[in-house]
Formats: structure tokens, C-alpha cells, sequence
């Protein structure tokens, strides 16, 4: 789901609430202890721990970046598919004809035909988002509650409905059956139509020039989805997303008590003048580090909700409603009836799927 429209502050906030109360108790306990407790000598030199920060940030810079590129990437490959499915549509409409076959082809026949392969295309587009969004053991975003909810609210359309409900009317029977026997239902309905080109080719209904250049289509759906299938089943390298997550807890653990001596510091110089606000001062350290801490936490998030972008949260490629848009137009062009073609899959809290 990569585009959300007004994605505000107030989403930022609902998004992270469960971390930002886990941050704020890490925030205040060291200061209880310090404060009412009065161990004044559980604090830490602020030095070590800027030290830290500024490695935790440029690590979590360095994951976001990577993540953004995968991200980005995975875009770029479904802008492809629309384009390379919408040049299908096109070649299978203007190039199967009976200008170069000695056969009486009637009109109704290659209208099926083109439909055929079209339905095919689709079925295709199908399988591959089904694939897509199959789970994989290093895919864990779902898995944290506020993702849940989200997830929950806007329905991924392939979580809700199985590979074989949705692909069943776009394939013949004989189809469907050949194809849910193998392992990769998008591969073998490529070679399907492969096989249909030759057979067309064969029959005189495409000359070898458009043969040649409809399968080079072909080629290029390949392409395109070793591309997608490389993004899903290579994950974020464990070991920098691992060590990611360690240093900005070591961070987060460790901030609190340097904040906390740095505030009481300052509220033993203003005690002399506002005693009140001195000697109290240091309570002021809480919100202040637990703000720190949830911009680096938040940032480590962004870059693992990233990671992988074929989940189904909403910062993820709106693959379903690619697919969607693709559908609709090759039914436009085989000039079905308007009724007969789904509508656009519309946004679901401001979110695509």
C-alpha cells in the first residue's frame, strides 16, 4: 500500500502509542530511583552516550536508505508490469487476425481467442500478488499490534480470499487444473501462453514477426516477476537488522540517565532563585527523553516496516490495486461490457492495497 494521502501527525502518534508508553516508563523509572529514592549516584557521563547516539543514527540511517531502495524498486518493477501488461493487451487486440491463415476464422473465434489470452494475463497478475504477499519466516511486521490494526481495518484483499477463489474465472477448466498442480502458479501460466503462441503461430494466425515480438513480451513478464520474486524471498540482511535493533536499545536503555543528571544539574543552578522549580526539576527529563528516544525508535520502525514491501501495511507497493487498474484496462480494450468489469479498488482509510 505505498500511497497514503493526509498522512498527519495524529496517525504518527495513534501509530506509535503502545511504544511511546513502553518509552516513557523507560524514561521515568531512573528518575524515581534518582529523585525519591534519592540515589544520587545513578546517573551516567553524557559523553558515552551521545557516542552511541550518534552510531545508532547513522546505522538507522543506513537501514532506511537500504529499505527505501527496496521499496522503491519493487515500485519501479509493478510500473513495468503496467506497462509491459498494457502493451499485451494491445499486441493480442491488433495482431491475431486471419490476414496470413487459409483457415475461415470467424470473428467470434479470435474475439475468444484474444480473450483468452487476455483472462490469462489477468490470471497471471493474480497468482503473482498471491505470491506476493505469502508470508516468509523474516516477514514480522504484522506481528506488532498497531500493524495488526491497520492491517485488520483496510482487509488485504489476498489475505481475505484464496489463490484458486480468485483465479478461477479468469482460466478454462483444464487450465486451472493444470496449473494448481505446480509450485509456481505464475511461471507455468506464462509458458501457457507460450504455448498458445505457438499454436497461433502454427495455424497461420500470427506471422512469425508478431510471434516473435509477443513473446518477447512474454520474456519481459519473466523479467519483471524474477525481479519481484528476488525482493520477496531476499529479505533486509538479518545480521544488520538484528545489530540495528540491539544498538538503539542499548541507546534507549542508556539515554535516561544522562538526561536525567543533565536536568538535575540545571535545576541545582536555578534552586537558588526558584526553589521550587529546582528541586524539581529533574522530572523534566522524562518527557524530553522519552521524546528522544521515540524519534530514534520511530526512525528504526520506518525502516523495518519498510524492509519488506509486498506485506500488505500501508506503507507498502498497492499491488491489488495495480492489478485492479491493469484488469480493467485490458477488458476496456477487448470492449467488454461496462457492467462486466470490476471498478477500481478504492482506498480504505486514505490507504491503497
Amino acid at each position: 500500500m505505498f500511497i497514503k494521502k493526509n498522512y498527519s501527525v495524529k496517525d504518527m502518534v495513534w501509530w506509535t502509542r503502545h511504544d511511546t508508553a513502553l518509552l516513557l516508563i523507560i524514561a521515568l523509572i531512573p528518575v524515581v530511583i534518582y529523585q525519591l529514592f534519592e540515589q544520587k549516584w545513578l546517573h551516567l557521563p553524557w559523553l558515552p552516550i551521545a557516542v552511541v547516539g550518534t552510531a545508532v543514527a547513522f546505522i538507522i540511517s543506513f537501514q532506511n536508505n537500504a529499505s527505501y531502495d527496496r521499496v522503491w524498486e519493487a515500485r519501479k518493477i509493478w510500473g513495468g508490469i503496467v506497462n509491459t501488461s498494457r502493451s499485451w493487451g494491445m499486441t493480442v487486440n491488433d495482431f491475431i487476425t486471419g490476414d496470413f491463415t487459409d483457415e475461415d476464422v470467424s470473428g467470434a473465434e479470435l474475439n475468444a481467442i484474444r480473450k483468452e489470452l487476455v483472462f490469462r494475463h489477468i490470471a497471471w497478475l493474480t497468482a503473482l500478488r498471491h505470491a506476493m504477499r505469502q508470508p516468509r519466516p523474516w516477514e514480522h511486521v504484522m506481528k506488532h499490534p498497531t500493524n495488526r490494526e491497520w492491517g485488520e481495518a483496510i482487509g488485504v484483499r489476498e489475505h481475505r480470499h484464496s489463490l484458486e477463489e480468485e483465479i478461477t474465472p479468469y482460466l478454462s477448466e483444464a487450465d486451472l487444473s493444470y496449473i494448481l498442480s505446480k509450485s509456481n502458479i505464475a511461471t507455468q501460466l506464462v509458458s501457457l501462453q507460450s504455448k498458445q503462441l505457438r499454436q497461433l503461430r502454427t495455424r497461420g494466425l500470427i506471422e512469425d514477426f508478431r510471434h516473435m515480438e509477443m513473446e518477447n513480451l512474454l520474456v519481459e513478464l519473466y523479467t519483471l516477476q524474477g525481479k519481484s520474486e528476488r525482493i520477496k524471498n531476499f529479505p533486509y540482511p538479518r545480521q544488520y537488522a538484528t545489530l540495528n535493533w540491539c544498538f538503539l536499545w542499548i541507546f534507549v536503555l542508556l539515554l535516561p540517565f544522562g538526561v536525567m543528571f543533565e536536568f538535575d544539574k540545571i535545576g541545582s543552578a536555578l534552586s537558588g532563585t526558584y526553589p521550587l522549580i529546582g528541586d524539581n526539576f529533574v522530572w523534566l527529563s522524562v518527557p524530553f527523553s522519552a521524546l528522544v528516544m521515540w524519534v530514534f525508535h520511530t526512525m528504526e520502525r520506518i525502516g523495518r516496516v519498510s524492509e519488506n514491501p509486498f506485506e500488505g501495511t500501508p506503507n507498502d507497493v498497492p499491488i491489488t490495486t495495480i492489478s485492479r487498474g491493469i484488469e480493467i484496462d485490458l477488458r476496456e480494450m477487448l470492449d467488454e461490457d461496462p457492467a462486466s468489469i470490476p471498478p477500481p479498488i478504492e482506498p480504505q482509510y486514505n490507504t491503497q492495497t
